[in-house]
């Protein structure tokens, strides 16, 4: 029996992404389901940009934003988000830098009483493309408090170390493919790119029975965000910054190959030019070995009564 297919927004552009967390209760599922724990309350700080592409002056989404979520028991954490549609060869060092400046912003600080203190960081990442090593679609990264020994410090936690390390999760894209093992699974399957509608890349087509009830909120989120005029702009300037930013990477790559094969040339002209150096070199010491024997030749006639011009002319005959 074929079942009924509902149109939803791409989520892994930005723009969709946007709307989808817009809805603070969706945007409170969505992250819970994700670390595994109650958030009670939510306040996003995004990070917006401008694409400068001439006429088309509309404000991108860039998915590098901050989340202060609090928990059940009154505990406060930083929550870092993260997609990355394209891979990129300064994607790491970004993702430092945007993480290293959210470990030095005093806007991360938090009032615990009376005293100011680190809110705890927890970073989520999504990637459009696979890591190398690892298949599981979905990587938590948790930090565990361990003895010398290796012995698990149960119950243990210090506001030093929880400021100075970090929870991570990783989410790949690509290794998605319509996994259900568990709900963040079933939750993650709305980014399963297997669902694109031909020849459409801003649009995917779901199942909405495949969800349970409780992630309905975020599926008609993305219906609506389906049809929103503004999300669909937006997505098609993604597309351009993007293709400009690929274009740009493959620009980047000639010339470094370029340069590489540069570098070879020049490392074998100064391969070549140490050869003659060595041969010069050989020659000479060559030479001053003829002229030291001649030397003693001479040196040899004059002793044996001869004078030095009479010598000389022996040995250069």
């Amino acid at each position: 029996m074929k079942r009924d297919r509902t149109r939803i927004a791409n989520p892994i552009y930005d723009g969709a992404f946007k709307y989808l967390l817009a809805d603070n209760r969706v945007a409170r599922l969505f992250l819970s389901t994700i670390i595994g724990e109650q958030i009670t309350k939510l306040i996003f700080r995004p990070t917006e940009y401008r694409a400068d592409l001439e006429e088309k002056h509309l404000t991108v989404f860039r998915m590098d934003f901050t989340a202060g979520i609090t928990l059940p028991d009154g505990s406060k954490k930083l929550v870092i988000l993260e997609i990355q549609k394209a891979k990129f060869a300064t994607d790491i060092m970004r993702f430092r830098r945007y993480l290293g400046s959210q470990y030095s912003s005093t806007d991360n600080l938090h009032e615990v009483n009376g005293h100011s203190q680190a809110l705890p960081i927890v970073s989520i990442y999504f990637l459009g493309h696979p890591l190398e090593n690892i298949e599981s679609p979905v990587v938590k990264v948790v930090r565990q408090y361990q003895d010398a020994s290796g012995n698990v410090l149960t119950g243990a936690r210090e506001d030093f170390i929880e400021s100075l390390t970090h929870d991570s999760y990783v989410v790949q894209i690509p290794r998605l493919k319509q996994r259900r093992q568990n709900d963040l699974e079933c939750l993650l399957c709305l980014f399963d790119q297997s669902q694109k509608e031909p020849g459409d890349a801003h649009h995917m087509s779901i199942v909405e029975e495949d969800y349970p009830k409780r992630f309905q909120p975020v599926v008609r989120r993305l219906i609506k965000a389906a049809s929103s005029v503004k999300v669909r702009n937006i997505m098609d300037v993604e597309d351009e910054v993007l293709g400009e930013l690929e274009g740009l990477e493959r620009q980047i790559a000639k010339k470094d190959a370029a340069l590489q094969q540069k570098d070879a040339v020049i490392e074998q002209k100064d391969a070549a030019l140490e050869r003659k150096d060595e041969v010069i070199e050989q020659g000479q010491a060559a030479l001053e070995r003829k002229d030291a024997a001649l030397e003693r030749a001479i040196v040899a006639l004059v002793a044996s009564g001869l004078s030095e011009a009479q010598a000389r002319s022996v040995v250069l005959e």
